[in-house]
């Protein structure tokens, strides 16, 4: 008897789910066929020595990691920054010394950094009175005379292309709960300015400026309302679009409701011209915020054994992170292009400078790209819509170990937004921290040339993963 093959019936229909390289994905739907595509890439990139401490650290070594984290992430979510006054930096910076300038990400010596932080340095030298013009400024740097430093290493961090000297003005903030204190400057504002990368007489003029007017009315008016809730602004920020980075807008104008009694009630003879400068900085509030962030993870690096970021910051040369518990080393890689990016009419990805500031603090608290989702700002530089927008925080969420307290996004059923960098999750997923940042010019000292989200490399993240393993039994 012979009996007959079975009949194979084809389905009618076919959905794929697609792990993998997106173009196989595409390439279905162009058929007409349903797929869903998984993201993923090979842990590690594959490397053998990196693959095996990924298994360590997320396998027998993760319980203690993990309990370290937990207290990480209780210490960002609990901690009450306060601001509590304006002070030259000299009289409240330690280890600042008399002929000191600090800069904004590592530290790195003077040939090594670029144009605009250059620039930077030199304008805040004249604007110290050590050097006639921006010429001798740099030759005094060279010859030795002027010490230049990290302002991470001293409790102080500055946006973009940031450089302070001693007679800077500095907001002072305080976290009772950690017994930390930090320090951030007076934002300079918009167009010919320094943290811009710009040099100018006008820029120098802005320094002054920000430091004999703006800063003695300001800490006259905040001591006057007494301590500010930092924080407990941002959270309100947060809801009405602000990401408390790109976008400060709602926030900043948060602030100058409550500061504007204090300002109208003040005996200066400059307070008009103070306030005048206040009330059009629509920027004016992030410094405010990373000073703020800056005393909660100085809390938060008091934890041993941990996997969470607790420094991450850009000198437009070099890109360095540093875990809680080793505050002398530094993990570095090269400052990135920003790279989704709007930038002004003329301007491109070849006038721009790499990623350039310490204002990537705040993403580590929750602030900036972990709160993108709520930004319609951010959104437009994320391809417009919403949902890049969304899709932008739910990529911190996935290296993100915990999730805050106070920073609640409406857009996501008020879920709060992603906090604590894991850097074990960034190396597993190869997604790395996605900053919202200013562009300023590369080479000519011209100033901003746009703005943008720019991604962290993945190497400095390898690097420290490697340490942590070496480090924790």
């Amino acid at each position: 008897m012979t009996t007959s093959a079975p009949t194979v019936m084809l389905p009618s229909r076919v959905s794929v789910v697609n792990v993998g390289l997106p173009l196989f994905e595409s390439a279905i739907r162009d058929q007409g066929a349903d797929a869903i595509g998984v993201e993923w890439r090979i842990p590690g990139g594959g490397d053998d020595a990196v693959v095996a401490a990924l298994a360590r650290v997320l396998g027998p070594k993760s319980a203690s990691i993990d309990e370290a984290n937990v207290e990480v992430v209780r210490r960002l979510n609990e901690g009450v920054p306060m601001l509590t006054g304006v002070a030259r930096a000299g009289e409240v910076i330690a280890g600042m010394g008399d002929r000191t300038i600090l800069h904004c990400g590592p530290a790195l010596d003077w040939a090594g950094l670029p144009d605009p932080l250059q620039r930077s340095i030199k304008a805040a030298i004249v604007a110290e009175g050590w050097a006639p013009d921006v010429d001798a400024a740099g030759q005094m740097v060279v010859d030795g005379h002027v010490e230049l430093g990290p302002a991470n290493e001293h409790s102080t961090v500055v946006p973009m292309a940031t450089a302070i000297g001693p007679s800077a003005p500095m907001y002072v903030v305080r976290d009772a709960a950690g017994g930390t204190e930090a320090f951030s400057s007076i934002n300079q504002g918009s167009g010919q300015v320094p943290w811009f990368g710009v040099d100018s007489a006008e820029a120098i003029d802005r320094l002054r400026f920000v430091r004999d007017v703006v800063g003695p009315v300001l800490g006259v008016a905040i001591e006057s309302m007494g301590p500010v809730d930092v924080l407990g602004l941002a959270s309100q920020g947060v809801p009405m679009g602000d990401d408390v980075h790109l976008r400060v807008q709602a926030t900043t104008n948060l602030f100058l409701r409550d500061l504007l009694p204090h300002l109208v009630r003040s005996t200066s003879p400059v307070a008009g011209e103070a306030a005048t400068f206040l009330s059009g900085n629509h920027l004016m509030f992030l410094n405010i915020a990373m000073a703020a962030a800056k005393s909660l993870v100085l809390w938060a690096g008091q934890v041993p054994n941990s996997s969470i970021v607790t420094t991450m910051c850009r000198n437009g040369a070099t890109y360095g992170i540093r875990l809680p518990g080793r505050d002398d080393d530094w993990f570095i890689a090269d400052s990135p292009p920003v790279q989704d990016a709007l930038y002004y009419p003329g301007q491109g990805s070849e006038t721009s400078a790499p990623d350039i500031g310490d204002s990537a603090v705040l993403e580590l608290i929750g602030l900036g790209g972990p709160a993108a989702a709520n930004s319609p700002a951010v959104a437009g530089f994320l391809g417009g819509r919403m949902s890049d927008a969304i899709a932008a925080t739910r990529n911190m969420q996935k290296i993100c170990f915990g999730e805050s307290g106070r920073f609640r996004l409406p857009i996501l059923d008020n879920v709060g937004t992603p906090v604590g960098v894991d850097i074990r999750r960034v190396v597993e997923t190869g997604i790395t921290p996605a900053v919202n940042t200013g562009i300023i010019h590369i080479s000519d000292g011209s100033g901003q040339v746009g703005a943008g989200v720019a991604h962290a490399p993945v190497e400095c993240f390898v690097d420290a993963l490697l340490a942590l393993d070496a480090d924790v039994d």
